[in-house]
């Protein structure tokens, strides 16, 4: 038993990469993002936890680097300190961004912009109010990522369901397993009527956050407790 031990201990060793080899593996990733200049974005590793750093003059910008890095195999926590300026040219004040917020909304339909609520202060954007689906919540945050005077977003809006139906475990499952980017074998669904709780291990910040919005989009689903492991 404890040469098998051994011998499982020295594999995830060898398989895991070093500092050096997942710096690399990010600064490559977002290299690859055709929005961002590579240069602008520091990256520095220890321990699986990537630590961004640089200044960027676009909200869009920041959220690129950050789902670039997510997207690495090795990458078990990312602490974001990527500041955005936008210029003198482009300063806005909180009023201003506040009403293109709100423009921004009435021009995207998966967005129903009478039930939430919107605050702004110094650029930070403040998001409020209740949505039925998951799909509402992100599109409210999607539709504002690019408009300038955004230096970031609180998407604190909750999730009430019209459904009243207990939500079915394989309706889950399914949905885990149809997913090309994730095994859903590794990946344990519990359901308590219309809650959800999903432990287990994936191998990237993007798995765990797929895996939470497969979950979420389930119809009937009030609230996911997302406590898989990046390994």
């Amino acid at each position: 038993l404890c040469s098998i031990v051994k011998t499982i201990l020295l594999c995830n060793k060898k398989n895991m990469k070093n500092n050096l080899e997942l710096q690399e593996d990010v600064q490559n990733a977002i290299k690859w993002e055709p929005s961002i200049n590579s240069s602008e974005i520091g990256v520095a590793v220890r321990d699986g936890v990537v630590t961004l750093s640089g200044t960027v003059d676009s909200y869009s910008k920041k959220l690129a680097a950050e789902r670039a890095t997510k997207n690495v195999i090795g990458v078990r926590a990312i602490a974001e300190d990527i500041n955005i300026h936008y210029g003198t040219t482009f300063i806005k004040n909180d009023t201003e961004v506040a009403s293109e917020v709100l423009s921004a909304w009435k021009n995207d339909w998966e967005v129903p912009d009478r039930q939430i609520k919107v605050r702004v202060e110094n650029g930070w954007v403040n998001l409020e109010g209740e949505v039925i689906w998951m799909f509402q919540k992100q599109a409210a945050k999607n539709a504002i990522t690019n408009l300038t005077g955004v230096k970031g977003v609180t998407n604190g809006i909750t999730l009430k369901s019209e459904s009243k139906d207990t939500v079915e475990k394989e309706d889950i499952t399914r949905a885990l397993d149809r997913n090309w980017s994730i095994n859903g074998h590794d990946i344990k669904v519990e359901v308590n009527q219309n809650n959800v709780k999903l432990t287990g291990k994936v191998h990237s910040i993007y798995q765990m956050e797929e895996a939470g919005r497969l979950a979420w989009n389930t119809p009937g689903v009030n609230h996911v407790e997302n406590e898989l492991a990046v390994l």
